[in-house]
């Protein structure tokens, strides 16, 4: 079991951890939810400004993801050396920020201003995804993944809930505010940010990685003065240094990789057949089987081994994106095949982050999260922006069929470390 430098007693721990808990659960419901009703909309503000055939739609999930990407490195640094509630509260606060600059540039079909936006915007995103950690901070070793899905299976209700609101949001901002079509998702998903920002400065305290003993001080931290990219770099020996680790690594940023790339397309492809009214309810329940499942996943995460979920959700994903390259314009089919591919994307997530604490020693544990998130995000950025071209070229069918080849290739990872390993995880102790 791990050593930590707290002097909490065990019932005090798990006390805390409870209270950590429920209070991520309610930021992850708000920050999720502001998150699904506007990426939703993202691809088509690009269509409206470029044309509807247009190879650049994914080019506003890449932006957001590639903002995530960046803004997790900084977030986590933060966070090493003030704790999670600061870190947490400034993503969700500058994702207030970016989401009312996405809004100017929807409105008046500026693509410069709406990028930016959307890149600032990912810092919501990457406050999302480093919460999960937060959530293991006081987690015993064998209760780490269960502690993970829990936060991750709140995304549930507010990124199903998301996407049906678009509608009703596009309509309250022409009629009310003669706003353009997609101008008010965006609008509408800063007030969730608001809340979440809101929900963790206030109650987030005490801090979890505080109490766990997990942060640097400027004074104590001989990496306090380290500039950022020496601090990428020690992050990036330390997960080459450990072969579970790459495994763990791998398996985020395929799933991650496999997911952006079909699920961007998704609505730009029902769009282009004739079914956009569809997209959104397609979204959803893609949503849902990223997130719905999560305690179960992260269930069995713990009790058969991190590598046995990992192949699992490799496996999903083969058949989930083959059956998306079969598809066609059967707008039917999509709706199992995005929620398969959310489904592996979830057994990917929890099993390679989980992984990826057990494998790497504590003192070093923050700035790999966020080195791990950094790639993770900005490899899923590029699939995002790549599968436009990639959809334009040679059709949606051969861009879930690449994602196929790229799941299979996790598959045939997570197998190989399964053998050596036989599914048994070290915990690593300080």
């Amino acid at each position: 079991m791990d050593t930590h430098n707290s002097n909490l007693d065990p019932a005090e721990r798990a006390a805390i951890q409870r209270r950590t808990l429920r209070v991520l659960t309610l930021g992850q419901v708000a920050g999720a939810a502001a998150l699904s009703s506007a990426v939703t909309v993202g691809a088509f503000v690009v269509q409206g400004i470029l044309g509807q055939e247009t190879p650049w739609a994914g080019l506003a999930t890449a932006t957001v993801t590639t903002g995530t990407a960046f803004m997790s490195q900084m977030l986590s640094r933060l966070m090493q050396r003030r704790g999670r509630r600061q870190g947490l509260q400034l993503g969700y606060g500058l994702a207030v920020v970016g989401g009312l600059i996405a809004a100017v540039g929807a409105q008046h079909q500026w693509l410069a201003v709406f990028l930016i936006g959307l890149f600032i915007y990912g810092n919501g995103q990457a406050a999302n995804l480093l919460a999960r950690y937060a959530a293991t901070d006081l987690a015993e070793p064998h209760e780490r993944s269960q502690a993970m899905s829990r936060i991750v299976f709140a995304s549930t209700f507010g990124a199903v809930l998301g996407p049906l609101l678009v509608t009703p949001a596009e309509h309250f901002g022409q009629v009310w505010f003669s706003f353009a079509r997609y101008t008010g998702p965006w609008l509408f998903s800063t007030v969730f940010f608001v809340a979440a920002m809101l929900n963790t400065a206030i109650r987030l305290r005490p801090d979890p990685l505080v109490a766990a003993g997990g942060t640097q001080s400027a004074a104590g931290d001989p990496l306090a003065h380290v500039e950022p990219r020496s601090n990428l770099r020690n992050a990036g020996r330390t997960i080459a240094a450990s072969p579970m680790a790459r495994v763990a690594v791998a398996a985020m940023v395929i799933s991650q990789m496999t997911m952006v790339a079909v699920m961007a397309m998704t609505p730009v492809h029902l769009k282009l057949h004739g079914h956009e009214g569809v997209s959104a309810f397609v979204v959803s329940t893609h949503i849902a089987g990223m997130y719905a499942f999560s305690p179960l996943v992260g269930r069995y995460s713990d009790q058969r081994g991190r590598l046995p979920a990992i192949l699992i959700g490799s496996v999903i994903l083969v058949l989930a994106t083959m059956l998306a390259a079969l598809s066609g314009d059967v707008e039917q089919l999509l709706f199992p095949a995005l929620w398969a591919l959310g489904l592996g994307w979830n057994f990917g997530l929890i099993g390679g982050s989980s992984l990826l604490i057990d494998s790497v020693p504590t003192a070093e544990r923050v700035s790999v999260q966020g080195a791990a998130d950094l790639l993770m995000s900005l490899c899923g950025g590029v699939a995002g922006f790549g599968s436009g071209f990639v959809r334009r070229a040679v059709g949606f069918h051969m861009l879930a069929t690449l994602a196929t080849v790229a799941a299979g290739a996790l598959l045939v990872t997570a197998l190989k470390a399964w053998r050596t390993d036989r599914g048994h995880v070290t915990v690593v102790t300080v």
